[in-house]
């Protein structure tokens, strides 16, 4: 009799927890890894931001990763002009400011400059023109090509971005300018394509791809999930109203309509500053590592990385000096 009685009712197991609406917004702090409403969640945001096609040739780069190598390509650049200027007496001042760069860490096949083409190059760069914010960086390792209308351009883009429209790829002559047959299938480089939400950049990546470009990226999300992400320090100009259209979770009011954003237009720059990057650090941080985990893990995780940075910043002139018995090594290596 024992063995054919049930335990407890089975109604108890389909009975839910009442919702209410004024706490639908609310989330855990707690971390309790991958689960269903994470995975939903997920496949939501995939569908809001960005255009995933089965029958994609071009390859994609995150906005998080194009982050990581704006911060790598400023930091080097800095450093390899602080060393230049303070060892500009022999000639292995250039050939260590020159292979310093490896970004592998951010994109696996790209990295490790040319010494032998670019020592001349770079040198002729730093005489005639004085003003360093005025040309992009020095061997910069990505060309990014905005391939909206020139209007739009400049209204609103990406600092170090190349004005590319769509309809100039379907031109007879000269299709491509002179910046673009540089980068094109170069050992090192690569090319990267944006709009606001992969409308575009999508067809132009897709063209450009069938007719040889081997080293082209589309920059997954565009404008739309920089607005997200990164509200400060990769733009300059008004961010376009349909970028901004977020969506609010229930249960919370939005505070400002996008369209109360002043209107400015986008300035023309090249290099970034250090304001900009110290905020591009913050939100790239935060994203990486959220401050509101409760989690012993986390702030572990975030103190040991604050830690890293600034023994890296100390160490940072010893490798630089330890570095220059192996530099030509380095540079006459190919990279896979």
């Amino acid at each position: 009799m024992s063995l054919n009685r049930g335990i407890g009712s089975v109604q108890y197991l389909k009975k839910r927890i009442p919702k209410n609406e004024k706490y639908q917004h609310v989330k855990t702090r707690l971390d309790t890894g991958c689960s269903l409403t994470k995975y939903m969640e997920r496949l939501e945001e995939i569908k809001k931001n960005y255009r995933y096609r089965k029958d994609e040739i071009f390859k994609r780069l995150k906005v998080t990763t194009f982050a990581q190598l704006i911060l790598q390509v400023a930091s080097v650049s800095d450093l390899n002009e602080s060393e230049i200027d303070g060892e500009s007496h022999g000639p292995e001042a250039l050939i260590t400011a020159s292979y310093l760069f490896t970004p592998h860490s951010v994109i696996n096949g790209v990295g490790e400059l040319n010494v032998n083409r670019n020592h001349q190059k770079m040198e002729n760069e730093s005489v005639s023109s004085p003003e360093v914010a005025d040309r992009p960086y020095p061997d910069c390792p990505y060309l990014l090509l905005d391939v909206r209308d020139r209007d739009q351009y400049d209204r609103c883009h990406i600092i170090s971005a190349h004005s590319f429209p769509i309809a100039t790829l379907s031109r007879t002559m000269n299709p491509y300018t002179k910046d673009v047959l540089e980068y094109k299938n170069t050992a090192g480089k690569i090319i990267i394509v944006y709009d606001e939400d992969e409308r575009i950049a999508s067809q132009a990546a897709t063209v450009m791809c069938e007719r040889g470009f081997e080293n082209l990226f589309l920059l997954s999300g565009g404008l739309k999930v920089i607005a997200q992400r990164f509200p400060e320090g990769l733009t300059t100009g008004c961010i376009p109203t349909s970028c901004l259209s977020s969506p609010t979770p229930k249960g919370k009011k939005s505070s400002v309509p996008p369209q109360q954003q002043p209107s400015q237009a986008a300035e023309k720059r090249w290099q970034f500053t250090s304001d900009e990057l110290a905020k591009i650090q913050e939100q790239l941080e935060e994203i990486l590592i959220p401050s509101n985990s409760n989690s012993r893990m986390s702030s572990r995780m975030s103190s040991s990385s604050s830690q890293s940075q600034a023994s890296s910043a100390r160490s940072r002139q010893s490798s630089s000096t330890a570095g220059r018995d192996s530099a030509r090594a380095q540079s006459s290596r190919p990279w896979k």
